[in-house]
């Protein structure tokens, strides 16, 4: 993988780039990012690239032998950690390589549920056990086959239990010519020990402008189609690319009327509405509710005089101004409670006509009666 196929992140390629023409790669990275932002293949384009063996100034070259074998990522010093569902069969995360390899080939901006699909994990619990990190120690205490340097991939490290800290040792004190890149999503859940240790770089979600151009480019989207999903995806590409998988919504013209039927207390017509949300499927239904949380937040920004910072497009920003006239900062925030529940129920297959009926209800009540849940974070002025 080159630095070329990365979507966005040229900030972070510049420094990557930066830190191997200056001799100062650190040998124990952790790359720090949102999901789908890109991290997992900026890690192996920067792999590629440290161990190319006719690298530019700006990106490895595609055609050594190193390259090519890093391109199908069956290079001998390239090594994956991952999380995985041990079984009788599955002890390490080699024993699932080739599915790995499969899914990182296939597409390598996917998140832990996609990675689930593709093992048919059932409800087991995902992790990096005591036995994965004894394999990576006995794999970098090889030399290096080919490469000037070995490279260690680990991917969420945040799912090392205590026995990471095995790992301690040779994450401080590794082999020569030996680099670690971590990639995370979640700063807090990683081991202290494990954090102390390592030069941590920050990739930043991705920019609305190159996500709806990604859309524009790669599904022949309509201008207003791609900024409207690009809204929706929030710089995540795994979202953006959900969105593309799920057949033409109209999120912004529904979920406006359903705030509208609320306000007016036109339960017939929400019980409609129910009958039609119920029928979109499960994925669709979800975008659905995440479009309403976003929307609603924009609508907070309005009533909080940031409308500067809105991400709207202009068309659902005029709307977003109008029902904003009706809300409150109380109000919006009981709603985005409301339907983050819905979002959370609806991941666990809940019935969508009784969900969708019991959130409309809601609504009317948080809406039209200004009946708040208890608390002070929901006094309504």
């Amino acid at each position: 993988m080159q630095f070329k196929e990365i979507i966005g992140q040229d900030e972070v390629k510049q420094h990557l780039l930066q830190t191997v023409a200056e001799n100062r790669v650190s040998h124990a990275q952790l790359f720090l990012s949102p999901a789908g932002s890109g991290a997992l293949p900026i890690a192996i384009a920067y792999a590629q690239y440290i161990n190319c063996l006719q690298k530019t100034a700006t990106d490895s070259c595609g055609e050594c032998a190193s390259c090519r074998k890093y391109e199908r990522l069956i290079h001998p010093d390239l090594h994956f950690s991952y999380p995985f569902f041990a079984s009788k069969d599955v002890k390490i995360a080699t024993d699932v390589l080739e599915e790995w390899r499969n899914m990182v080939l296939e597409n390598p901006y996917f998140d832990l549920d996609i990675w689930r699909s593709k093992l048919s994990a059932d409800n087991k619990q995902a992790n990096i056990n005591i036995a994965e990190a004894h394999d990576i120690i006995k794999k970098l205490s090889y030399k290096a086959f080919e490469a000037d340097t070995k490279v260690l991939i680990m991917w969420l490290p945040e799912y090392l239990d205590r026995e990471g800290n095995a790992l301690l040792k040779i994450i401080e004190e590794p082999p020569a010519n030996t680099l670690f890149i971590l990639i995370a999503q979640n700063q807090e859940q990683i081991l202290s020990t494990i954090l102390s240790r390592t030069q941590i770089v920050k990739i930043p979600k991705l920019q609305d402008e190159v996500v709806k151009q990604y859309l524009i480019d790669k599904a022949n989207l309509s201008d207003h189609q791609a900024e409207e999903y690009s809204f929706l995806a929030d710089g995540n590409l795994i979202e953006a690319n959900a969105l593309l998988a799920d057949q033409a919504n109209n999120n912004a013209g529904y979920f406006a009327e359903w705030l509208r039927m609320a306000y007016s207390n036109r339960v017939p017509d929400m019980m409609a509405f129910t009958e039609t949300a119920a029928s979109w499927g499960r994925e669709n239904q979800k975008n659905y509710i995440k479009y309403g949380i976003n929307f609603l937040r924009e609508c907070g920004l309005i009533l909080s005089g940031a409308e500067a910072l809105v991400k709207l497009p202009p068309q659902h920003l005029e709307v977003a101004k109008k029902l904003s006239g009706v809300l409150s900062m109380s109000i919006i925030e009981a709603l985005i409670n409301e339907l983050e529940k819905a979002h959370y129920h609806i991941e666990r297959n809940a019935n969508p006509k009784i969900l969708f009926l019991d959130v409309s209800l809601q609504l009317v009540k948080i809406i039209k009666f200004k009946t708040l849940p208890k608390g002070t974070q929901y006094i309504y002025s």
